[in-house]
């Protein structure tokens, strides 16, 4: 880590802290990630790497492994120890996560920014699929933006898994985006279940609320309308 020069804590989890830095060599602002292992902290073998590696890093290899995907956050360099591992990752700047843009627009975006955001974030999660990653906690906390240009980018994949067709009955992700056939048979398939968070992150940034039962019940039946919103649908292709 001496190529790197520590700046400011950026935010700090139940396992590691994130400090905004700079690489000694040519000045490139980065973010360095350090995360303390745990005794059930499982590993992942990857092409390419002979040695299991920590969940969070193989999964940012394989979603960085092919065509630069600008909606994916860059994996730059790593250190893995017996007691933590260090990510050094991309940092555009000026960025914030999407709870922290949202509250800075009043809490919910019109229609057309929603658009625009949802066409990378889609586009982040399709590249995932493709590349066999699973990211298990899609969410607004895991989607910074930039201030200057709206580009959006995906982060965070430590509560991933590999993709696979069957189901998986174990979720790490965060409560508010778990799919229904999740809370209802305690199992679900990653491509609905990404689909699923997506929707729940749509939904909250048009309406600037969580969907309610009540919310999926009337949609079911075409009832539903939101006041302020237009009355056609959201493309976002």
């Amino acid at each position: 880590m001496c190529r790197y020069e520590l700046g400011d804590r950026l935010g700090v989890g139940g396992f590691g802290v994130v400090h905004e830095a700079s690489r000694v060599e040519d000045g490139l602002k980065v973010a360095v990630k350090e995360v303390m292992k745990t005794h059930d902290m499982e590993d992942l073998t990857i092409p390419d790497h002979p040695n299991p590696l920590p969940v969070e890093i193989a999964l940012t290899l394989l979603a960085n492994k092919g065509p630069s995907e600008p909606g994916i956050i860059k994996l730059l360099d790593w250190q893995d120890h017996r007691d933590n591992y260090v990510m050094v990752l991309e940092c555009p700047s000026p960025c914030e996560n999407l709870v922290s843009f949202l509250e800075g627009h009043g809490g919910r975006l019109d229609e057309g920014l929603v658009r625009h955001i949802m066409r990378q974030a889609t586009q982040a999660a399709r590249t995932c699929c493709c590349r066999g990653v699973f990211h298990g906690d899609i969410k607004l906390e895991n989607f910074i933006v930039s201030k200057d240009t709206l580009q959006v980018k995906l982060i965070d994949f430590g509560c991933g898994d590999l993709m696979r067709k069957s189901a998986y009955t174990t979720l790490y992700g965060t409560m508010e985006y778990y799919p229904p056939e999740y809370r209802v048979k305690g199992k679900y398939h990653a491509k609905s279940a990404m689909s699923w968070s997506l929707g729940v992150i749509l939904f909250t940034m048009l309406c600037g609320r969580f969907p309610t039962g009540d919310d999926l019940h009337k949609t079911e039946l075409n009832l539903w309308s939101e006041p302020g919103l237009s009355k056609g649908e959201l493309f976002i292709t």
